[in-house]
Parts: C-alpha cells; sequence; structure tokens
C-alpha cells in the first residue's frame, strides 16, 4: 500500500494509489499537497473519485464502496472549473442522474484551510441557487501530485467543519 506523503516529484501519486489508502493516510497525503502557481491547471473537467468515508473505510464495506465510486456509472463523475486569475473562479459538480447534469454551482478562492490553517483551494457551496444542504458543504483541494488533486469533504456546523469523506480529481484527464 502506498504511504507517500507529498507531491515531490519522487513521490508522484496516481488516482488509483489514492483509492486505496485508509482515511488516515489520505490525511497526511492532503497536509503535505499544495496550492498550485494558478488556479488555471484545475480548468477544464477533471476525473472525480470518491476515495474513503469517515469510519467506513476499512474491511468489506470500504472494499464495497471503493468498487462502487470507480465505477464509470457512479453518480458523482468529477467537477467543472473556470479560473478568474490566479486565486479565484467557478465550478459545478458533474452527475448522473437519469442523464448527465452539471448541478451545485461553488466558487473557488484560495484560503487557508478548516482541515489544517494551510494554503488550500476552497470550494465555496454556500449560493442561492443550490439547496440548504449543498450549502452546508465545505470542500477544500491541494496539488498532491502533478495535475491531481485530493480534498476533504467536510459538513459546516456551529463550531467547526466535521470531514465525512475523502475525494480526488485528476486534472491530468480534463
Amino acid at each position: 500500500m502506498a504511504t507517500m506523503t507529498s507531491a515531490s516529484p519522487r513521490n508522484v501519486l496516481s488516482l488509483e494509489q489514492l483509492a486505496r489508502m485508509s482515511f488516515e493516510q489520505l490525511a497526511r497525503v492532503y497536509e503535505g499537497g499544495s496550492l498550485p502557481q494558478a488556479l488555471s491547471v484545475l480548468n477544464g473537467n477533471p476525473q472525480g473519485r470518491m476515495l474513503a468515508v469517515r469510519f467506513l473505510d476499512r474491511g468489506p464495506i470500504a472494499a464495497a464502496l471503493r468498487r462502487v465510486a470507480g465505477d464509470r456509472r457512479f453518480v458523482w463523475e468529477g467537477k467543472s472549473f473556470s479560473s478568474r486569475g490566479n486565486r479565484s473562479g467557478s465550478g459545478i459538480n458533474r452527475v448522473h442522474l437519469a442523464g448527465r447534469h452539471k448541478l451545485f454551482p461553488f466558487t473557488t478562492r484560495a484560503g487557508k484551510s478548516a482541515w489544517d490553517g494551510h494554503d488550500t483551494i476552497i470550494l465555496d457551496y454556500d449560493h442561492p441557487d443550490n439547496p440548504l444542504v449543498i450549502r452546508r458543504i465545505h470542500d477544500e483541494i491541494r496539488e498532491v501530485s502533478p495535475g491531481l488533486f485530493l480534498g476533504p469533504a467536510m459538513w459546516k456546523t456551529q463550531t467547526h467543519p466535521r470531514t465525512i469523506l475523502w475525494f480526488a480529481l485528476d486534472a491530468t484527464t480534463a
């Protein structure tokens, strides 16, 4: 199993390697990630993958979730991005619900992570067009290997966002 923890050239990761990692391993990889020079590296339609769900990242349930998440018919396909300058932009999720749809828009900005306080890309869903449940989501991503982004999907609470799962975006396929 991979134990690489940074995006340095000698530790190049793939989406498949990330998909085999535990919740804790993904946290360490994320902590070693970085903010890209420009958000334009995400422009296009990066392939997405749900990686590990809190408390369900080991054993038979985890194996089943990984198989389902890796299937091309999985409900979430990824995100589409459009940058506005080096530190902000917008995007939308690509989902399969009785066909392909673009749902749940977000804005992107460089900022401080709710996970560890370091620089990250924040995906802000707090838009009037989104249902209230979607507006409570806090996503962030960092580049952990060239063109490969990892992030926690969090649920906003009254005190601090709680991490629900880890996901990845492969911008090399956009």
